[in-house]
């Protein structure tokens, strides 16, 4: 069976205001989850899973449906405020979604096979998805999940600050924990990491960052399942909180005894953190046109 690809979109609507606005960025026009689907074609994905607001879903649909008909198998996934709620009630005052774990575990029943995750509006590069593709196939299991992580050097904008997730690994290149790092910058060709009181720490250029791109089996699904019943115990009230994938992570590894391979990609990361990355973004997808790794036209 081969592995689906799940697209994490929930959010993309807030974003844009509408889901006939997403933005554009390859010369055909493309969306940069168009990249990322066009890879997971050739590296040997079969499905591909959008998880989706109920109230965009035609808007979305019209727009993906008539391109990636007869190429790769689609399916829709909608992350509901009251999902998986187990007799709690959220705040009325809450509006956002519920997070990138909760986005998962809404899937559940939709994917069961092998799968990778990633955001929307994400640039991974072919390498990843090629990476993902052969652990998928050949090495995942029950216990065994992944997470590509991206030399940290190849994540950053020029344009500003960023938040990265550092990976901490053993010696076997298996993850530890993911710190969050809330303002990740080049200082005078050194990366750094400020902390809230100005106090600067040097990161290596060697270390690997989470770009949310992560390997799963379905036994993920039941294990996020007793994980949301216990965050929504500690914070149903707390409008904020939201339950994520690297915390999932971590606990499944230090709760379930799991294992999560940290894969190695040189692929180059990029995305819209800041407006003034829109122009870059479109470079580089030019470039790569140029170079012969993309066709002019994606569809």
């Amino acid at each position: 069976m081969k592995p689906t690809l799940v697209i994490m979109a929930a959010g993309m609507a807030s974003r844009y205001g509408s889901m006939k606005q997403i933005q554009q960025f390859g010369p055909g026009g493309e969306t940069i989850m168009d990249y990322s689907i066009y890879d997971a074609i050739k590296a040997g994905f079969g499905k591909v899973v959008f998880i989706i607001r109920k109230d965009f879903a035609e808007d979305f649909k019209s727009i993906f449906e008539p391109k990636l008909k007869g190429k790769i198998e689609t399916d829709y996934v909608y992350q509901e405020m009251t999902a998986y709620l187990d007799g709690h009630t959220a705040p009325a005052e809450r509006t956002k979604p519920w997070g990138t774990s909760h986005a998962i575990l809404c899937a559940q029943g939709i994917v069961n096979e092998p799968f990778a995750v990633i955001n929307a509006d994400d640039f991974y590069g072919r390498d990843a998805f090629q990476k993902a593709h052969n652990f998928l196939v050949n090495g995942c299991d029950n216990k065994t999940f992944a997470l590509v992580g991206y030399e940290l050097s190849n994540t950053l904008s020029e344009n500003g600050s960023v938040s990265r997730g550092v990976c901490e690994v053993d010696d076997n290149d298996n993850l530890v924990q993911i710190n969050e790092r809330l303002k990740v910058y080049r200082d005078n060709g050194a990366i750094v990491f400020e902390e809230s009181d100005g106090i600067k720490h040097p990161i290596s250029d060697r270390s690997k960052a989470s770009m949310n791109f992560w390997c799963f089996a379905p036994s993920i699904f039941p294990f996020l399942e007793k994980e949301f019943k216990a965050f929504l115990d500690k914070n149903i009230s707390n409008i904020k909180a939201e339950f994520l994938i690297p915390l999932s992570a971590s606990d499944f590894v230090k709760k379930e005894g799991g294992v999560i391979k940290v894969i190695p990609t040189a692929a180059k990361w990029f995305g819209v953190t800041y407006k003034e990355d829109a122009p870059v973004v479109k470079e580089n997808l030019n470039q790569l046109v140029t170079e012969g790794v993309y066709p002019q036209k994606l569809w």
